[in-house]
């Protein structure tokens, strides 16, 4: 499977952005999709994930209640809602893909074998 990332961009602390990842080559409702982001001089972390049905979803504490993450496997693309956003969610954010039937928690502690491009996310206060 190939994943696209597009949607980031610059925006006032408080607003919000979606992210998309769109996906090919491969049957998308099989697979499982994270977001993660990587800030400079920071590893990597986990955001969010969503179930290959779409009916199980993980945040991370910081982004719970803040950030949605939803799929549309008609259209082969998984969305991330980002809204209130702050300074500390800048970061260049990418997404991943695991043909896996894991729900929930363990969502968020598989290896995530596919791996789309970053898109950036720059929060300015």
């Amino acid at each position: 499977v190939q994943l696209q990332a597009s949607g980031g961009g610059l925006v006032q602390a408080g607003g919000s952005l979606r992210l998309a990842c769109a996906a090919s080559g491969s049957t998308f409702s099989r697979y499982a999709i994270a977001w993660f982001r990587r800030a400079p001089g920071k590893e990597r972390e986990f955001v969010a994930a969503v179930s290959r049905s779409g009916g199980s979803t993980v945040y991370r504490d910081s982004v719970e209640g803040r950030f949605t993450i939803s799929r549309d496997n008609a259209k082969n693309t998984v969305y991330l809602q980002m809204n209130s956003l702050k300074p500390e969610d800048t970061a260049a954010y990418y997404c991943a893909a695991d043909p896996t039937n894991h729900n929930g928690g363990s969502l968020a502690r598989i290896r995530y074998d596919y791996w789309g491009q970053g898109t950036q996310v720059t929060v300015s206060s």
